[in-house]
């Protein structure tokens, strides 16, 4: 258990990594390297647009590296979408400017970011199972979430990175060569991730005799669970970029806040998440998945606009505190997930079922949310419509999850034993 949960959030934490840096530099520099022949507020939609192509070939990566998962195992499948994640995020950190290769760096750009959403789409299910399938019962929420605070890990790491390059260089450096740091750093994490992943086990669910088409299956018989938890997932994805990549570009272009304060406000409310997403999975153990989701998808909706409020006010203090509560809203949704969605599937087509329906809900909520948000605040110019927009999120997937059956107390099966490991 204890190698099963270290491999689940070394592959998710060095997944997102690569993700969230490439997050950052949308709404930092990549407008101004990549599309610098148009105005500010078009630029940065154009990289925010690159940024959502990232999502959406997530649900083809997921229903791709769903079928070899629930074919072939969970380890070998995880294994192979972090190096290809980790392949393309180098590439990125090398890719030459507009300046240099004209519109074929755009283009190339968006190539190796639609590589990332493809690898990215296959690994957050295959971290999810590698631990809720070996916990033991009554405790699927608690393990489940480990493979959640790779993304609070991840999202502190990449801060932190830019955080030190900001301050370590000039401007002028940062936008020449200081933002492709990050990137490049992702090889060392792969050769990590690696040595990680050869101490895991795979469970006895992936151990067993393969479906010839876990898609198919999983289309015929899980339809309602499908869009079930893609709906769901509205909040998550919506909310979390709104929080960590929209806000970046709002704090310093609508508000003109130093680009220190702004990250380092991420990167305090990246740790309360990570004490907060063990901490709500763990009650969901308690007092059930639908209770502990409900609550959170209800406070996110109202607190949406007290924190733009805090926000709007440029202090350093008042905009960590804003963030702090958002995210440990935001993590009593995100905590019980692993589980909620594991116990939504068969064992034959759980690698398939937890990865599309998660995938779908992501481009649902998050590709689009920090377009979305840029487009409303120069429409209207206020943060209200945005946090408006929140609440709409909140509302898609508190009614999602109001439909799902409660599976806390699901105990395993004659069908589906208690996961054991082997080789």
């Amino acid at each position: 258990m204890r190698k099963n949960v270290l491999v689940s959030v070394a592959g998710s934490a060095i997944e997102w990594y690569d993700f969230f840096i490439y997050a950052s530099a949308s709404a930092l520099v990549l407008n101004k390297l990549f599309f610098p022949s148009v105005n500010s507020v078009a630029g940065t939609l154009l990289a925010f647009s690159t940024f959502a192509v990232g999502f959406l070939i997530r649900p083809v990566g997921a229903a791709v590296f769903g079928h070899f998962g629930d074919k072939f195992g969970r380890k070998p499948t995880l294994v192979t979408a972090m190096m290809i994640m980790g392949v393309a995020t180098t590439a990125i950190g090398l890719l030459p400017s507009y300046a240099t290769l004209g519109v074929a760096a755009p283009i190339l750009l968006v190539v190796l970011r639609l590589i990332q959403g493809l690898a990215l789409g296959g690994q957050w299910g295959g971290a999810v199972l590698l631990v809720t399938e070996s916990a033991p019962d009554g405790k699927r929420g608690f393990y489940g979430s480990f493979a959640q605070l790779g993304v609070p890990i991840a999202l502190v790491f990449s801060n932190v990175l830019f955080l030190v390059l900001s301050a370590a260089v000039s401007p002028a450096a940062f936008l020449s060569w200081g933002w492709r740091i990050p990137f490049l750093f992702s090889i060392v994490l792969i050769g990590i991730g690696l040595y990680a992943q050869s101490r895991a086990s795979e469970t006895r669910s992936a151990a067993r005799a393969p479906r010839r088409a876990p898609l198919l299956e999983l289309l015929r018989s899980h339809p309602k669970e499908i869009l079930l938890s893609a709906g769901a997932t509205v909040i998550n994805g919506g909310a979390y970029y709104l929080l960590t990549v929209y806000i970046l570009a709002y704090a310093t272009q609508a508000l003109h806040v130093s680009r220190g304060v702004i990250l380092t406000g991420v990167l305090i409310s990246a740790v309360a998440s990570g004490l907060a997403i063990p901490a709500a999975a763990a009650l969901s153990d308690r007092i059930g998945r639908r209770r502990v989701f409900l609550t959170g998808a209800l406070l996110l909706a109202v607190w949406g606009f007290p924190m733009f409020w805090l926000v709007n006010t440029g202090s350093a203090v008042l905009i960590a505190a804003a963030l702090v509560v958002a995210q440990i809203i935001f993590s009593l949704t995100y905590g019980p997930c692993p589980a909620l969605f594991s116990e939504m599937f068969g064992a034959d087509v759980r690698y398939s079922g937890v990865s599309v329906g998660y995938q779908i809900g992501a481009v649902a909520g998050g590709a689009l949310a920090p377009i979305i948000a840029t487009s409303l605040y120069a429409s209207f110019h206020t943060a209200n419509a945005i946090a408006l927009y929140l609440a709409l999120m909140a509302a898609v997937s508190f009614g999602s999850v109001f439909l799902v059956t409660e599976s806390v107390r699901r105990k395993r099966t004659v069908a589906e034993p208690v996961p054991v490991e082997v080789d």
